[in-house]
């Protein structure tokens, strides 16, 4: 364990500007949100909630770049620095499970997200507070990070208490050992008695929604697949696509052509199951006509399918799909049902 005060922080953060494009959890009103730092930023909230924007954002990005002229197989370079994302929470960190499983663990790895994962930086940090969506912990999570950090924040009176996490954060230490110092003898229990403060809160959003754990969660899409569950939860939704793109797990993209004479150009954007013509195939043919369809398969997909394959939920708890939807579907309240009705 290391230990670093704010003021030595803040060094770090300018330090680390040399190497990388460093964004920060700012915040503005009640929402937080990622802004890149410089000297003048204020409003920075290392600890609290996970910022809205999901952190898949800094490793697939939603709109780029994946081919040029098609005159080679040379993957496009990138000009700009990596990032390091600071302040990133547990929940967006189990998002890596099945972002690495999409793109890494397969005959074909996606070269993009592979660079990224490889040269950006997370500094991650303990939530702090929890808001009314949170139910990271319905989902097996603590609301503080374990694992897929560079190095972790616990934030205290003074200053953070900085756990290291992989080989990167080691260099990371030792590069600027001069803005460390040893971990003050109450700086551990301030830590667990903050985290204990925290769970508590997320565990009484829990029990205050009656929101299932996951582990009444198996096998209740195959049980409600014919449910009218999916055509009532339906019925208010705008298909705008909101609740994928905010989403911390969902990964699935679209790629187009760009020509001009001069030059042509293979893009890849960010799509969404949710869109009526996101299975049409050739001909026209769909197998998701209807809207409450292509709801299901969207829980069919986090519920089902990546339990199956990955051994994994691919929801977090994060509540950003709460917050995001217009049509206020609130994917507590249809597990509330799927695990009610199965039983």
């Amino acid at each position: 364990m290391h230990y670093i005060s704010k003021n030595n922080f803040v060094k770090l953060l300018e330090a680390l500007q040399a190497d990388y494009e460093v964004y920060v959890p700012v915040k503005k009103d009640k929402q937080r949100f990622y802004k890149k730092f410089n000297q003048s930023s204020d409003n920075v909230v290392i600890g609290e909630v996970r910022a809205y924007e999901p952190l898949k954002a800094f490793f697939s990005r939603a709109r780029e770049i994946v081919a040029e002229d098609f005159k080679t197989d040379k993957v496009p370079s990138s000009t700009n620095k990596p990032f390091a994302i600071v302040g990133v929470k547990a929940c967006d960190l189990k998002g890596f499970k099945v972002q690495d499983h999409v793109f890494t663990n397969h005959d074909y790895k996606d070269p993009f997200y592979i660079r990224n994962r490889q040269q950006n930086l997370i500094i991650s940090a303990d939530c702090t507070s929890a808001i009314e969506t949170c139910f990271c912990m319905a989902l097996g999570i603590q609301p503080y990070p374990r694992e897929n950090f560079d190095i972790n924040l616990s934030q205290g009176k003074e200053g953070f208490l900085v756990e290291v996490g992989s080989q990167k954060g080691e260099t990371l230490i030792d590069k600027h050992s001069s803005l460390f110092e040893e971990m003050p003898d109450e700086a551990l229990s301030e830590r667990d008695g903050q985290r204990n403060w925290v769970a508590k809160k997320v565990e009484d959003n829990i029990k205050e929604n009656d929101i299932p754990h996951q582990e009444s969660y198996k096998g209740i899409i195959e049980k409600k697949y014919e449910s009218d569950i999916w055509k009532d939860e339906a019925k208010t939704c705008v298909e705008c696509g909101a609740c994928n793109t905010i989403c911390p797990t969902c990964h699935c993209f679209l790629l187009y052509d760009q020509k001009s004479p001069q030059h042509m150009a293979r893009l890849r954007i960010w799509d969404s199951c949710m869109i009526k013509d996101f299975a049409e195939v050739a001909g026209g043919a769909n197998p998701r006509p209807k809207l409450w369809m292509r709801l299901r398969n969207r829980f069919e997909k986090k519920f089902d399918f990546f339990p199956k394959v990955a051994d994994i939920y691919a929801c977090t708890g994060c509540g950003r799909c709460i917050s995001a939807c217009p049509a206020k579907i609130d994917i507590r309240k249809v597990l509330k049902k799927l695990v009610g009705n199965a039983q």
